[in-house]
């Protein structure tokens, strides 16, 4: 069959990928072939549904850690290596924010134990030893041991790399739109046998009503740290919202925090970046002589809900509101909608809510 792809951020590449090894397909995409323009471009890609899931629905977790199963298969179908990995992750607060980290706790979906356990200063010496070395130790943590996370922009490059050798048609830097059952691009209507929208925050009034698309603003800061080694993602519990860091390959590192419900796509203040860096300079006093390689925010969709949604219109599938979960959940959505083109909905997790029919 032929298919017609809208957007080629991270759901739209995935999706192309799977979809590639049986059919022709398509991709449209506004942006260019790097996506700078994407969520899936600016975001830390941790792959954390415990530690989401304070905030999210147990369905969502349930998704997360279905996708954390897929990530592996997924990556193995590339052409270029990405950094993947999973050794779980920490939630450190300091004595004055120890009631957060406490409720940050009690509010966790998984299993105590399995899913996440607490954790004294001997332990986090064996996990981390340069935390455990700060001068101000921390007394207060939580030890995730199946989180993980991988490098985006490892991955974004090798889905480009994979798919352009696997004969995917790639209309870069070309808007494009759903017109009924085709897809109006360069004031023409194409016909495809199905047609998938992944535009994320472009199909911002083409969501079916009565779904409200809003954009939630992140806020990032890269950085090169010689002189800071950590082995996992580090969660942070701050008196204005919490931030993580997370190590890549070969000392960098990806700062943010978490959300900010905002549709203000300006760069980062002056205060929000002073708030990152001092409060990743209070994890580690190696972050002090850290190289700034880029300061940048970005909007992410998000429904009211704050849970994803994928509908569906006789040959359109819409795919969308996958909010600060896009990387936790990529695998699972993309394999929902592989399942729905190919006829094998009954063959995999049925999640409820997820899925609706127009």
């Amino acid at each position: 069959m032929r298919m017609g792809i809208l957007g080629a951020g991270l759901i739209g590449r995935l999706t192309a990928l799977q979809l590639s090894a049986e059919h022709q397909v398509t991709l449209f995409d506004a942006d260019d072939e790097r996506a700078t323009q994407s969520a899936a471009y600016l975001a830390a890609a941790m792959l954390a549904p415990i530690a989401e899931s304070v905030e999210t629905s147990h369905t969502l977790m349930q998704m997360g850690q279905r996708s954390q199963q897929l990530w592996p298969q997924l990556l193995e179908q590339l052409d270029e290596p990405v950094f993947f990995q999973q050794a779980g992750s920490l939630i450190l607060a300091f004595e004055q924010d120890s009631g957060n980290l406490q409720d940050f706790a009690r509010h966790l979906k998984g299993v105590e134990g399995d899913d996440f356990m607490r954790i004294d200063a001997m332990r986090l010496a064996e996990l981390e030893p340069e935390l455990a070395a700060q001068s101000k130790p921390f007394k207060h943590l939580l030890y995730l041991p199946n989180e993980g996370q991988l490098d985006n922009r490892q991955l974004l490059k090798a889905l480009e790399i994979t798919l352009k050798a696997r004969g995917v048609v790639w209309l870069a830097q070309t808007p494009a739109e759903v017109r009924g059952q085709q897809i109006r691009a360069n004031n023409q209507l194409h016909d495809f046998d199905r047609i998938i929208d992944c535009r994320g925050l472009g199909a911002k009034t083409q969501i079916p009503s009565p779904s409200r698309l809003r954009g939630v603003r992140g806020e990032v800061l890269r950085l090169y740290a010689p002189e800071v080694t950590l082995n996992r993602p580090v969660r942070l519990m701050h008196p204005r919202y919490p931030i993580y860091i997370a190590p890549k390959q070969n000392h960098h590192f990806v700062v943010g925090a978490t959300q900010i419900e905002s549709e203000d796509s300006r760069e980062p203040t002056v205060r929000s970046a002073l708030e990152l860096l001092s409060a990743c300079f209070s994890v580690h006093k190696g972050f002090a002589e850290a190289e700034i390689l880029q300061i940048a925010s970005g909007l992410r969709p998000a429904l009211s809900d704050n849970e994803p949604k994928i509908w569906v219109n006789d040959k359109v599938i819409q795919i969308n509101g996958l909010f600060r979960h896009g990387y936790l959940l990529a695998p699972v959505m993309v394999e929902q909608c592989v399942a729905l083109v190919n006829g094998h909905a009954n063959d995999i997790p049925h999640y409820p809510d997820l899925i609706e029919s127009l």
